[in-house]
């Protein structure tokens, strides 16, 4: 990215985050879907790349039933952003009105016995709200990652944003990351990881909708080395202004094995988890880039880096 790309980038996201919050929501919603329609005629590469996912998830799908989701792809997405700029200015109560979240039992009784818990999610719907609810409805605090951008100051724009609403943002890069987050768990807190695509070096290999796809080793190895909890949580849209959510049932760390072996089996039942919400709600799966390993086809391509921690957590 050249540095004038770099400083139009940084532009319009501050555009977004200073004048969008402003708009009256019916003319914010309207803007939103405009985009998102306007980007989906254009085909570029993230709609294209978008079709072809979704192809995998709704594999009987003809082409029309792909475009049709695929354009609802686009509006779902674009509505995670207007929401996401106009979050700061929501009252406790608008974030209470705009979440149901089935099954938070499984979270409010791991934390009530003292364990850390660690929420894994995929691209779906907007979990920037579901972390927002997280802290202001249910008052708990947690801790989560995310990618450096470039440029910087755009970094620097996620992090204080999301600290504004309540987060601590660890840097992906450094190191230093997985042994904070350790420290959280074993003091009894929350971590939120957003975990289902790692194309590095250390991303295990999952089947995801009977083919293979990498993901993060981060919330099993992090369950396994604190004994928290591992939660994978699932989110959607049904056409109305209130988004839904699903607490999963714990991924156990498993008895027997080596650490890998249990690192690869807890990582294989949070894709299987994910891939239960994708399948129920794929128009609301945000995964505008390359996911599955038959998909890449550089020459390095075990080192691409993770879309998500760049709109949201990753691990």
């Amino acid at each position: 990215m050249s540095a004038m790309t770099e400083r139009l980038t940084d532009a319009l996201y501050g555009l977004g985050w200073t004048a969008v919050k402003k708009l009256p929501e019916p003319v914010a919603t309207r803007l939103g879907r405009r985009i998102a329609d306007t980007a989906w005629q254009r085909r570029g590469k993230g709609v294209l790349r978008l079709e072809s996912n979704l192809a995998r998830v709704v594999p009987d799908a003809s082409p029309a039933r792909l475009a049709e989701l695929s354009k609802a792809g686009m509006r779902s997405y674009m509505r995670y952003w207007m929401e996401s700029f106009r979050l700061p200015a929501w009252s406790a109560q608008r974030v209470r009105d705009s979440i149901d979240i089935k099954d938070v039992h499984h979270l409010t009784d791991g934390l009530a016995a003292g364990r850390g818990v660690v929420i894994a999610l995929p691209h779906l719907a907007n979990w920037d709200l579901a972390g927002v609810w997280v802290t202001r409805t249910l008052g708990v605090p947690f801790t989560t990652v995310a990618e450096r951008l470039k440029p910087e100051s755009l970094y620097d724009r996620f992090v204080a944003y999301r600290e504004s609403l309540g987060m601590e943002v660890l840097p992906h890069t450094g190191g230093s990351a997985f042994g904070t987050l350790a420290r959280r768990l074993r003091a009894g807190g929350l971590v939120c990881l957003v975990a289902d695509r790692d194309l590095s070096a250390s991303g295990v290999e999952v089947k995801f909708f009977g083919e293979t796809a990498r993901m993060p080793a981060g919330p099993a190895m992090l369950a396994q080395q604190t004994g928290a909890l591992l939660l994978p949580v699932t989110l959607w849209y049904d056409g109305t202004p209130v988004m839904k959510g699903r607490v999963h049932p714990p991924v156990d760390v498993p008895e027997t094995g080596t650490r890998a072996e249990r690192t690869a089996v807890m990582t294989q039942a949070l894709a299987d988890a994910f891939a239960t919400g994708i399948a129920e709600h794929p128009e609301d799966w945000h995964m505008l880039q390359r996911l599955w390993l038959a998909d890449l086809d550089t020459p390095d391509r075990g080192r691409g880096s993770g879309r998500g921690s760049a709109k949201g957590p990753a691990a």
